[in-house]
């Protein structure tokens, strides 16, 4: 007799094939890491001593103590910026708004590592600004210096999740709450510290939360900007130089790990035992109010200030892009095409490998979003939910200990065809990508398959047709939208990974965009031809996030349109 029934076995199948790719591709691999950072090399036994080690070495106590601090500083000046730009768009009517929360977003188009060259070439102590400081003023601000540089790169490009979060949590309070506090004599900044901002607490907790992991884990910005001594840079050169028999790289990447998950559990214990349920009735949000001529004049003030700052790595990378020589001067001495010529004659192989490696993993990752989402979703299968867990979990894990894992998993599996190591296959990059953007996928699978009625699936088969035929011809058109969409954000993603690919590129033919970024930024040389690469790079980014939003807008007016005709013919 079958364990599952007929209706069953194909899920059953799918969901044990996914079961056993997430397992070696993301578990194994990473508790192969964390079992090496607690292996004693020379007896082969079980220990603290690496710890111990770790701890004791000065270097790896300052990088350990550096990360944290640019993590910790970037979330604060991320909220110095995302605070004004939400509470304004949100509390004010005022034009521009919506323009002002789309440029806000835009900083997440660009890898920070892309965009931290040209950072300092504008705030860097002979930078743009500086030059102009010291003109004006005859001062020079350290913006660029050290760890200063980091923080400023990163909260720059990061503090759009605590603007998108915020944002939707200020939109979500009831209005009624804040019309009590004034009736109560409560207003202004006392009202914002009192009321609005601990109601909006859970939204900024989770931006704030993500800001604070994706600081901790990046590698490229530190690297580029010479900041070595941050714990992903000292687990990519001890793996790089030493190799990876060195245990120092596992325990760094065991405290990367950690720490991600302590970030999202710190984030979720905040919330425990408090209540932020309003008893709403009508339209959401704060009650906007109309801006007084000396209020807009201010606020117009700060928000131009904080968008012309947040959209600066934009402009440097355009500018050198196409600037011939910019070396203390306030601009480029002059401008040419000739980077972008040097491009397309010499690093065309990074532009195509990384279509290829992106498109093969946006296309697998939609595949198996899609048949997690049916799981979950469409069937009781015992230890559905695992799936959703276990995908999900890749967000949790930075890219150099994903990496790592796969040199030390399949350095010695030989593949039979090639007769090489997987680890040193550009399939291997494939499958890191696939692995890193599954998340990105998933949520939008899942989004799709909950806006699909369960009646319709239950008409069609009411009506003669099998499961599977069901499942081709009604469900996964009706995901469309949201399948395209998941396709098009881990593809735009996919395309400017580093931290897991830096680990993995064996020989430069089989190197992506984002390495041939890094490789271009290390020369004085170079970063002409670099700033024209991340240029590319930024245009596919921005492309697939318009193509994206475009889908799931135009997805949700089609689901709305055709609901009075799913409910007539479903009744």
């Amino acid at each position: 007799m079958s364990v599952f029934s007929t209706s069953q076995r194909g899920p059953a199948f799918a969901g044990i094939l996914i079961a056993i790719l997430l397992a070696l591709f993301l578990v194994i691999p990473v508790l192969k890491v964390i079992y090496v950072a607690f292996l004693d090399a020379n007896t082969g036994e079980l220990t603290f001593i690496n710890f111990v080690d770790f701890f004791q070495s000065s270097l790896f106590r300052e990088s350990f103590y550096n990360s944290f601090y640019v993590s910790a500083m970037s979330v604060v000046f991320a909220s110095m910026i995302a605070l004004p730009l939400s509470y304004f768009t949100t509390r004010f009517n005022f034009s521009g708004a919506v323009i002002i929360q789309t440029l806000g977003f835009i900083p997440l188009i660009m890898p920070p590592f892309v965009g931290a060259v040209a950072m300092k070439l504008l705030f860097g102590s002979n930078g743009s600004i500086n030059l102009l400081l010291e003109d004006w003023f005859g001062i020079n601000i350290p913006f660029m210096e050290g760890l200063n540089g980091v923080i400023l790169v990163q909260s720059i490009h990061y503090f759009p999740f605590i603007l998108i979060n915020l944002s939707a949590a200020l939109n979500n309070i009831d209005r009624s709450m804040e019309e009590a506090a004034q009736n109560l004599g409560s207003r202004g900044l006392r009202m914002f510290r009192r009321i609005v901002f601990p109601l909006a607490l859970p939204g900024y907790i989770a931006g704030a939360a993500l800001v604070f992991i994706k600081v901790f884990d990046d590698l490229g910005t530190p690297l580029l900007l010479d900041v070595n001594k941050m714990l992903a840079p000292q687990a990519y050169l001890r793996i790089s130089s030493i190799g990876i028999s060195d245990p120092m790289g596992y325990v760094i990447s065991v405290i990367l790990i950690v720490f991600s998950i302590l970030s999202l559990y710190i984030s979720l214990a905040a919330m425990k035992g408090r209540d932020y349920a309003t008893a709403q009735k009508g339209g959401g949000g704060l009650s906007k109010r109309d801006l007084k001529s000396w209020e807009k004049v201010g606020c117009y003030t700060v928000v131009l200030f904080i968008l012309a700052v947040v959209l600066s790595p934009h402009l440097g990378l355009l500018l050198l892009s196409f600037g011939t020589v910019w070396s203390f001067a306030v601009l480029p001495d002059a401008y040419t095409f000739a980077h972008y010529v040097k491009v397309a004659s010499e690093a065309t192989q990074y532009i195509y490998n990384t279509l290829i490696y992106a498109g093969i993993a946006a296309t697998v990752d939609v595949i198996l979003g899609t048949a997690i989402a049916y799981i979950v979703y469409r069937t009781d299968l015992i230890g559905r939910k695992w799936l959703d867990y276990g995908a999900t979990a890749a967000l949790a894990i930075p890219g150099v200990v994903l990496g790592i894992g796969y040199l030390r998993t399949f350095y010695e599996f030989n593949v039979p065809i090639i007769d090489k190591p997987l680890a040193t296959w550009w399939v291997i990059i494939v499958i890191a990508l696939t692995v890193r953007r599954l998340p990105y996928a998933l949520r939008a699978c899942v989004a799709a398959i909950q806006q699909v009625s369960v009646m319709l699936e239950e008409s069609a088969e009411n009506l003669g047709a099998t499961k599977r035929r069901t499942v081709w011809r009604i469900v996964v058109p009706l995901m469309s939208g949201g399948i395209l969409a998941g396709f098009v954000t881990s593809f735009a993603t996919a395309a400017v990974e580093l931290s897991a690919t830096i680990m993995l590129v064996s020989q430069e033919s089989d190197a992506p965009l984002a390495f041939g970024i890094y490789e271009f930024m290390q020369s004085a040389s170079g970063r002409g031809p670099g700033a024209a690469l991340g240029m590319i790079a930024v245009v596919l980014v921005g492309l697939g996030t318009y193509f994206s939003h475009k889908i799931i807008e135009r997805t949700e007016k089609n689901r709305t349109a055709s609901k009075p005709v799913i409910e007539e013919a479903t009744t």
